[in-house]
C-alpha cells in the first residue's frame, strides 16, 4: 500500500536534507537509498509514474511508500489517499 503527503509537509527539510516540493516526483521509503529511482504502478487502475527517494517514511506500518502529491495525482490516488502498489527499482 501507498499514500501520499503534500500541502502541510511542503517546503519542510526531508531525511535527505533537501526540502520536500509537493509537485516534484518524489517518494519516501524506509529502506531505499537516497537517489534510488523507483517505477511505481498503482495495481488498480494500471498507472505508472518514476519517483525519486529523496525521504523516510511511511509512518504507518501497512504501507510501502509515501508519495508526492504530483506523483499521487499521476497515480490517480489522491481522492481515497492510499493504493496497493507494485515497486520496481530503475535505477540504484
Amino acid at each position: 500500500m501507498a499514500s501520499w503527503y503534500g500541502p502541510g509537509h511542503n517546503g519542510a527539510v526531508t531525511a535527505s536534507g533537501e526540502r520536500f516540493d509537493m509537485n516534484a516526483m518524489t517518494a519516501a521509503h524506509r529502506t531505499l537509498a537516497f537517489g534510488t529511482i523507483v517505477l511505481v504502478t498503482n495495481l488498480e487502475n494500471g498507472r505508472s509514474v518514476r519517483v525519486r527517494i529523496n525521504d523516510r517514511g511511511p509512518h504507518v506500518a501497512s504501507r510501502i511508500l509515501d508519495l508526492s502529491a504530483a506523483a499521487a495525482r499521476s497515480l490517480g490516488i489522491t481522492q481515497q489517499g492510499v493504493a496497493r502498489v507494485r515497486l520496481e527499482v530503475v535505477e540504484p
